[in-house]
C-alpha cells in the first residue's frame, strides 16, 4: 500500500512540474538536448563547442566538448546550429509535441573555405614598391656590410653563436636515438673504412680545418 501511495505521488509531483513549463506568456516550453555530431563521413565525430542559437530570440548555448547541449525552447522555434568549417544547419522543434522534453541528434557536414591570397607591403601598391625600389640608393658602404653579413665565415660564428631551435634540437635527438637503435645487438661501422668519411677529411685538411687556431 505504501509503495502504491509513493508512486501516485510521484506521478502528482511529476504531472505539476511539467504543468509549470510555460512561460509569462503561457505558451507552452520544452527542454531541448541532444548531441551534434559531424556527419561528412561514418565515424560521426561530435563537433565541440557547437553555437546553438534560437532564431528571433537572442537566446543561444554551447555544445560541450562532447558536442552535448540542453537548453530550453518554445515548442515551433526555429534553431539555428553553427561550428567555425561547417555549414550552417536549421531545425524547427515540432510545434504538437505532447512532451515537455525534446532530444535530437543534429549532423553537421564540413565546409571548406578558401580565403583569397594576402600579402603585406610597407608600401600601399605594387607600383610604389617598385618606384622606391629602383629609387633605392645602394651605396658602396651598403654594399661592403651586406657581403660581409652573407660571408662564409660570418655565417660559421652565427652558426656557432645562435642557439638552436626547438624543431632542430628535437629532429638531433631523434636521428641520434635512431642511429643508437639501428645497431642494437651490433658493432657500429667503422667510418675509417668509408669513403665518404676521407674525402671529408681530405677537405677538410686542404681547408685548414685542422690547423691550430690563434688567439
Amino acid at each position: 500500500m505504501k509503495n502504491v501511495l509513493l508512486l501516485f505521488a510521484l506521478f502528482l509531483l511529476s504531472f505539476g512540474v511539467s504543468a509549470q513549463l510555460v512561460d509569462q506568456n503561457g505558451e507552452d516550453l520544452v527542454q531541448f538536448s541532444g548531441m551534434v555530431l559531424d556527419g561528412t563521413n561514418e565515424q560521426l565525430q561530435p563537433v565541440p563547442y557547437a553555437t546553438i542559437l534560437i532564431k528571433n530570440d537572442g537566446r543561444g548555448t554551447y555544445a560541450n566538448l562532447e558536442g552535448f547541449f540542453s537548453i530550453v525552447a518554445h515548442k515551433g522555434d526555429t534553431i539555428l546550429f553553427s561550428a567555425l568549417g561547417y555549414e550552417d544547419v536549421t531545425y524547427i522543434i515540432p510545434a504538437d509535441l505532447e512532451d515537455d522534453k525534446y532530444s535530437m541528434v543534429q549532423l553537421m557536414t564540413q565546409d571548406a573555405i578558401n580565403l583569397p591570397e594576402t600579402v603585406v607591403f610597407p608600401w600601399p601598391s605594387r607600383d610604389h614598391f617598385k618606384l622606391e625600389f629602383l629609387a633605392m640608393d645602394v651605396t658602396p658602404e651598403l654594399q661592403t656590410r651586406a657581403r660581409e653579413n652573407l660571408s662564409a665565415d660570418k655565417l660559421d660564428r652565427l652558426r656557432e653563436t645562435v642557439p638552436r631551435a626547438g624543431a632542430e634540437n628535437a629532429s638531433y635527438y631523434l636521428r641520434q636515438q635512431a642511429g643508437k637503435t639501428y645497431y642494437i645487438g651490433q658493432r657500429p661501422p667503422m667510418n675509417i673504412f668509408s669513403p665518404v668519411a676521407w674525402k671529408q677529411f681530405f677537405d677538410g685538411w686542404k681547408r685548414g680545418d685542422f690547423k691550430k687556431k690563434r688567439d
